[in-house]
């Protein structure tokens, strides 16, 4: 076993703080990455104070990991030692039901293993996540990562990224678009990103005028105050597609009122609460709700390639590992731009 120093939670109530764990040596099929950078995703909140209901504790999170391959077993093709490497949000899949045999694994019909606050598929050991000093993991599970960008606006694409660029590349989106992106923070920062790269016409949507700037700096062409009622009514059946980043309670049918006939509001945010949804909000104009997580492998590779090609990249602030339980207290006061990444020197 490899000993591995990382920063765990020990329960739902206790900060962060450090911890030893042991990494299994890599397998034939596995290589072992020693963590460069890893993402502080809101979701590492959720799990760690345990607000979903499935915390396993002690919980190390972390699924935006970039890292440096450090062993290699002996029938890995794919990677070498000396390679930059990522992972995302989940290191495993069953490998044969429908959505991994179509490279949907993050739709795995028997359930992936997540990165971390998860078990491998033997449903037995225990996942650990980037917020530690190595990881081991199947090499065709890994990612490769290019030295041409900043390694630690990277590590946030490996969430933040793929969550915004597999719906909207889902659904087509390209020039003569005109797509509303509702929530400027982690996730909403890059979808502006890439779907002005894709070539669309973006409004930003925002409660907070003092984004205007920041928004039309990442990409956006137009920004709409959304606590304003004369603003929204003149965009009334304007938009192809909004992309909804929005993890608080908020009106659907405010913004399905935006959409065009066809329009779709895409969900990549998750609000605890259900939403009243009318039907008459749907039918009259044939919109429609969608709903989407992450990417699989060859689609997380493809926005990686495709960044890496047009130089994106997360907006982040990089903190020491001390300091997370402080990043934690910003990130629900909305205080970053736009994304935490740990520097794993720190640890």
């Amino acid at each position: 076993m490899i000993a591995t120093k990382a920063y765990a939670a020990a329960d739902a109530t206790a900060p962060l703080g450090p911890f030893s764990l042991s990494r299994r040596k890599p397998g034939p099929h596995d290589v072992q990455i020693d963590i460069l950078y890893c993402g502080v995703c809101h979701s590492d909140i959720h799990q760690v104070r345990n607000e979903w209901g499935n915390s396993i504790f002690p919980m190390v999170p972390g699924h935006e990991i970039v890292g440096r391959v450090s062993a290699v077993g002996d029938h890995v093709t794919r990677f070498k030692v000396g390679d930059l490497a990522g992972i995302g949000c989940f290191v495993d899949s069953c490998r044969t039901c429908p959505s991994c045999l179509q490279g949907e694994e993050q739709y795995c019909e028997v359930g992936n293993a997540a990165t971390y606050n998860g078990y491998e598929m033997d449903r037995k050991t225990l996942t650990y996540g980037g917020y530690s000093s190595t990881i081991v993991t199947d090499e065709a599970y890994t990612l490769h990562i290019s030295p041409l960008l900043p390694l630690e606006g990277v590590a946030p694409l490996l969430c933040a990224g793929i969550t915004t660029y597999s719906p909207l590349r889902y659904v087509g989106v390209g020039k003569g678009h005109k797509v509303g992106v509702l929530g400027l923070g982690g996730l909403g920062h890059m979808a502006v990103k890439f779907a002005s790269s894709f070539g669309a016409e973006v409004t930003m949507l925002s409660t907070s005028p003092s984004k205007e700037a920041d928004a039309k700096r990442l990409g956006a062409h137009k920004f709409t105050l959304t606590s304003d009622p004369a603003q929204l009514k003149s965009l009334r059946g304007y938009f192809d597609f909004i992309i909804d980043t929005v993890s608080a309670d908020h009106a659907y049918t405010t913004y399905l009122d935006l959409l065009a006939t066809n329009g779709t509001l895409i969900l990549v945010g998750a609000p605890p609460k259900p939403a009243d949804l009318p039907a008459f909000s749907l039918i009259p104009k044939r919109r429609k709700i969608l709903g989407s997580m992450i990417g699989g492998i060859r689609e997380t590779q493809e926005m990686l390639d495709y960044c890496a090609a047009h130089q994106i990249v997360s907006d982040v602030e990089v903190i020491s590992i001390q300091d997370i339980n402080r990043a934690y207290d910003r990130m629900l006061k909305g205080d970053v731009r736009y994304r935490f990444v740990i520097d794993l020197a720190s640890l």
